[in-house]
């Protein structure tokens, strides 16, 4: 729902007309030439769709009212589509032309047909002529006003304003609003000479008081097994949103990330295209090297000219010693049909002990429906969902003060219906799921001062920041049975798994420093001149199933790529899954794949399938 092009001509009576104004789309045409293949006909001159239009329309030659071309009866009309046969070399026709005239003003415009050319789609069909039609309507309100004609300087001054009302209503060819009847211009100016050009890509201009709104949000992922021959893993990734309404055409905004003094360097940072500079070793650190020290501590400053609509300023990830809550999960089957369950979980003594919400969820697959339920906790509630076979415990917005809470009991199942059934959850593998969020608290230390927020704006603008923590992917899998493991480096020392009747945390699962490792790739928006200055070329694919909570994620390097993705091939029965993959092989190195903090490490993960075997 696209306008490849649009002219406003204006015509008297025996003269030939004049192109007053005009307008080509080119990321549009593409998609036009794109669309149309070797039938593609492209926009002419101005002087090429002149004399067309003004014959189509009936206002050139009054001495020959038929013209066979245009007024033969094997032709069909389409009004109000027009058929342009263009002269000249190339010739072709351009169709759907739409075009009103009112006096001597035309305005005209060619909507982009998102179809093939033959056969021709019907016109009600067509979204974009009925927004081109829109369109038009709305620029002849503006142009003739209420009055019906304009002429002279009085037409002259609304043209003038025609690019400014353009980039509002129909930024880069798509139309977004069409200017209502009567409409007023007051706010539109155009461009005094010498003053900032309006980039393309700001559709208009803020007027009124300056407001900054700062959102720091970080995300917590976690797969926890409680047992010494799996690791745990967790990982922290944050973005910054902008929301940024400060007059001028490029208003210049700077905000500025702090650490404290002890916090982890921000590693992988990633920054939008509307910053304007950024001291280098910023975006040097990066999780896939081996920290030394002497990396970027901040203070984090990212000057930039903001978008209208909201914005991620930027995303980084960060190591953090230690999960913000440690789990433990024992299911055990007692008898048929009767399971034993015991759950403990710990808050981390650094954590903010406010939460807006902190929920476990035990989801029980592939047996019966839920029958009788006898599960105590000690602290928050128990809710149960017979159908769903599902137990979510709501802890609530703080936990006790010996920041430690449990469940347990058992738990039975009729036969008489199915429950939910999942293929990777059978005997007793199983999980727990948390969901929580922590306001005004990042695991990083990462925050956004107000007073840090600076911009060049005559007035004095009005200034919000928060922060938040929220779970992603919080996962804690029963100890005895088995789980999805990661093959690769060690990253905690665990303990063995304590008996159910014993605390899972009378050894120390919290230690001061341990090493860290993601623990999955994240995809981002990146620059890619900067993918070509690594000095490894990794090769990799995500794949993903159709369960939210699993991913597999195959990754190599070099020459062995290939080979590794065809010892996989024997794990799953998706070929979509290994046709992506091929391609994105065979392709030059995306943007995506490079900001992966995995993706420079020669490693296998492998989660949701058992590993190949050679």
């Amino acid at each position: 729902m696209s306008i490849r092009a649009l002219w406003i001509i204006t015509h008297e009576k025996g003269q030939s007309g004049t192109v007053r104004f005009s307008k080509r789309y080119p990321t549009v045409e593409r998609r036009a030439k794109s669309l149309a293949g070797t039938q593609y006909v492209p926009v002419p001159e101005d002087c090429g769709i002149l004399h067309p239009l003004l014959t189509e329309l009936g206002l050139t030659d009054p001495d020959k009212p038929f013209i066979v071309a245009r007024d033969d009866c094997a032709r069909p009309q389409r009004s109000p589509a027009l058929e342009l046969h263009l002269e000249g070399r190339d010739g072709g026709a351009l169709w759907p032309v739409l075009a009103i005239v009112q006096g001597g003003l035309i305005l005209a415009c060619l909507p982009l047909v998102e179809a093939p050319p033959e056969p021709r789609p019907p016109l009600p069909s067509l979204a974009s002529v009925s927004q081109g039609l829109s369109l038009l309507t709305g620029l002849q309100s503006v142009l003739c006003g209420a009055g019906g004609k304009l002429e002279g300087e009085a037409l002259a001054a609304r043209m003038a304003l025609l690019p400014s009302v353009l980039l509002q209503v129909c930024p880069l060819g798509t139309p977004l609003d069409t200017p209502q009847t009567g409409a007023s211009l007051a706010g539109a100016a155009p461009t005094p000479a010498g003053a900032q050009k309006q980039p393309a890509w700001k559709a208009g201009l803020h007027r009124g008081r300056a407001v900054v709104s700062v959102a720091l949000s970080e995300m917590v992922r976690s797969m926890q097994y409680g047992v010494r021959s799996r690791q745990d893993l967790w990982d922290v990734y944050g973005s910054v949103t902008c929301k940024c309404e400060v007059e001028g055409v490029l208003p210049n905004v700077t905000v500025t990330l702090s650490l404290p003094p002890n916090g982890s360097p921000l590693q992988d940072i990633l920054v939008h295209p509307c910053v304007t500079s950024l001291d280098a070793s910023i975006l040097t650190a990066t999780s896939v090297d081996e920290s030394d020290g002497s990396a970027y501590s901040g203070p984090y400053k990212f000057p930039f000219s903001p978008p209208l609509e909201p914005f991620r300023l930027c995303s980084y990830t960060s190591q953090v010693p230690v999960p913000p809550i440690l789990g433990s999960y024992q299911l055990k089957e007692e008898e048929e049909g009767q399971l034993r369950v015991a759950v403990s979980l710990k808050l981390h003594e650094s954590v903010k002990n406010c939460f807006e919400y902190c929920e476990a969820h035990l989801p029980f697959f592939n047996r019966g429906q839920l029958g009788n339920v006898d599960v105590k906790v000690s602290s928050g509630q128990l809710e149960v969902s017979k159908e769903k076979s599902l137990l979510v415990w709501v802890l609530g917005q703080k936990f006790p003060r010996s920041l430690e809470v449990s469940l347990g009991g058992t738990v039975s199942f009729s036969g008489q219906m199915s429950g939910p059934a999942d293929p990777l959850c059978t005997g007793l593998t199983a999980y727990i799921k948390l969901y929580f969020r922590v306001p005004d608290l990042t695991l990083s230390g990462c925050s956004v001062d107000q007073h840090s927020v600076q911009i060049y704006s005559m007035a004095k603008p009005r200034i919000t920041t928060s922060r938040e923590l929220v779970s992603a992917e919080y996962y804690i899998w029963n100890s005895t049975g088995d789980a999805p493991v990661s093959s690769g480096p060690m990253l905690l020392p665990k303990a063995e798994t304590p008996p159910l009747s014993s605390s899972v945390f009378s050894r120390s699962r919290f230690p001061a420093q341990a090493p860290h490792r993601p623990l999955l790739p994240r995809a981002s928006f990146s620059d890619r001149d900067s993918i070509r200055q690594s000095t490894v070329r990794p090769l990799y694919t995500f794949m993903h199933t159709e369960r939210p909570k699993l991913s597999s994620v195959v990754i190599a390097c070099g020459t062995s790529a290939l080979a590794g993705l065809k010892r996989w091939e024997r794990w799953t029965s998706d070929d979509s899954v290994f046709r992506f993959a091929r391609t994105v092989m065979r392709a030059p190195l995306s943007a995506a794949c490079r900001s992966s903090p995995l993706a420079d490490r020669d490693t296998t993960f492998s989660r949701g399938f058992p590993p190949p075997e050679d």
